[in-house]
């Protein structure tokens, strides 16, 4: 199978690079909007007894999980609350839209909120976080504030306030397909990113097999994010903690120049999306045997898309850059806040603080949904090392987890995070297409960025 890498977009108005960035120029205007009402007077909050919690997700597996802990909590007596949930599902981005356009109309904002981390830098725009989330540092008692994994509190931090806590410490890992690596005679323990690639090139030429994907299409957070799980990986990263841009360094040109090889000499496939019939069509073709890819992607890519493939896949670490880095990475996560000011505002805290930072409900997060603990001390968790998957061949997936877990980068969000997707998944094109070197694309990506920043502000 061949595909096609599309043209690189053109020059894009200041209106479309908005409208396609996710809705910042909204978000600007709401935070301006709230920030001139200033903060709204806060409600007497229920200490206590029976409540009747707004819950707003994008996920109804998140529904069915705080249900579940609801009724551990109150079966357990460890909570002055009995909650019931109201529950109510959007897409991750309308359930940032809705809940800041509630909170300017002074009405109808939920109670608790789950915010994809894609969505979350709109709250990171002015003042809006400070005004709509509680801050939850306060509410965590300080042995469990240190054993919850910086990489996990930092992008829902501002000015030094957690915001959300995290459902998922995503560690990228490596999946390849062991029946297929034995075939075309891939070893399976090539320590660096250049052994792969060569073994995988070689690979490619007699067999037609690739060793990884990036996304070449419409989604354009798709497009970056498979770039930056490698920028991470070699030590850099998009913003350091201030929200400077930081992609003009030698580890973000060594990622890039990684996967420009890979694309050009075929080890590397492209696919439009990585949940679509492009990267179905790759993986049941047995083209794309494969891919670096955060734990999650087992469930939601991996096993929708080719269950008969259920017994063949495997993870390991990732292979690692030969001028420095770690064997992870870390990718996507979704925070659950409680909105400050309001009768249920404690309540809140009490139901997102129980359902997600007790070793038990860490331990069913995993065995329920797939997520991994967001506490260190939890990984050691003897129930946990001793799981075996069937679909990766009865593994036991989280001695894997655990191998890596101290060397995962910590990264940092940006209000600016939609324009960097649009500019730069841009460059990243035209740098695969061959239309540009690494550190030309990233160069200019910088460039396009403060100059839309600049006009932006």
């Amino acid at each position: 199978m061949t595909h096609r890498i599309p043209p690189p977009p053109g020059t894009m108005s200041r209106r479309g690079l908005l409208r396609l960035g996710g809705g910042v120029g909204a978000a600007a205007l709401l935070g301006g909007a709230l920030s001139g009402c200033g903060r709204a007077a806060s409600a007497e909050p229920v200490t206590s007894g029976s409540v009747n919690l707004a819950f707003w997700t994008h996920d109804q597996a998140y529904v069915d999980f705080f249900e579940t802990a609801a009724a551990n909590a109150e079966a357990a007596g460890d909570s002055p609350f009995r909650w019931h949930l109201a529950p109510t599902r959007a897409g991750a981005a309308d359930v940032v839209t809705k809940t800041i356009a509630q909170a300017i109309a002074g009405r109808g904002t939920p109670d608790v909120a789950g915010l994809e981390i894609g969505a979350f830098p709109r709250f990171l725009r002015g003042e809006i976080a400070a005004e709509l989330l509680e801050p939850l540092e306060g509410h965590i008692d300080a042995d469990v504030r240190d054993d919850l994994l910086p990489s996990r509190t930092a992008p829902f931090t501002k000015d030094g306030h957690l915001y959300a806590l995290d459902s998922d410490a995503p560690l990228v890992v490596y999946y390849y397909r062991e029946p297929e690596f034995a075939r075309v005679g891939l070893p399976t323990d090539l320590a660096t990113w250049d052994e792969l690639a060569e073994a995988g090139r070689r690979a490619h030429e007699r067999h037609g097999v690739a060793i990884g994907a990036v996304a070449v299409g419409s989604d354009l957070g798709q497009v970056v994010q498979i770039f930056d799980m490698l920028l991470m990986q070699s030590g850099g990263r998009l913003f350091d903690e201030d929200g400077t841009l930081t992609i003009e360094t030698p580890e973000a040109e060594r990622a890039l120049a990684f996967l420009v090889r890979g694309v050009r000499e075929g080890f590397i496939t492209t696919v439009s999306d990585f949940y679509g019939p492009g990267m179905q069509a790759a993986l049941k073709s047995g083209e794309l045997i494969g891919q670096w890819m955060a734990t999650w992607y087992k469930i939601y890519g991996l096993m929708p898309n080719v269950p008969e493939q259920s017994g063949q896949w495997r993870i390991r670490p990732l292979p690692v850059f030969s001028d420095g880095g770690s064997r992870t990475s870390f990718t996507g996560g979704t925070g659950f806040a409680a909105l400050t000011g309001k009768r249920n505002t404690l309540a809140g805290v009490e139901l997102v603080t129980s359902a997600y930072l007790t070793p038990a409900e860490q331990i069913r997060r995993f065995v329920d949904l797939g997520y991994l603990p967001t506490r260190r001390s939890v990984f050691d968790d003897p129930q946990l090392l001793e799981i075996e998957d069937e679909y990766c061949g009865g593994q036991r997936m989280f001695e894997v987890y655990r191998e890596v877990v101290d060397e995962a980068p910590v990264f940092y969000l940006s209000a600016d995070k939609p324009i960097l997707d649009t500019v730069l998944s841009g460059h990243l094109l035209r740098a695969y297409h061959g239309d540009s070197s690494p550190a030309e694309a990233l160069r200019n990506a910088a460039e396009d960025f403060r100059g839309q920043t600049r006009n932006h502000d």
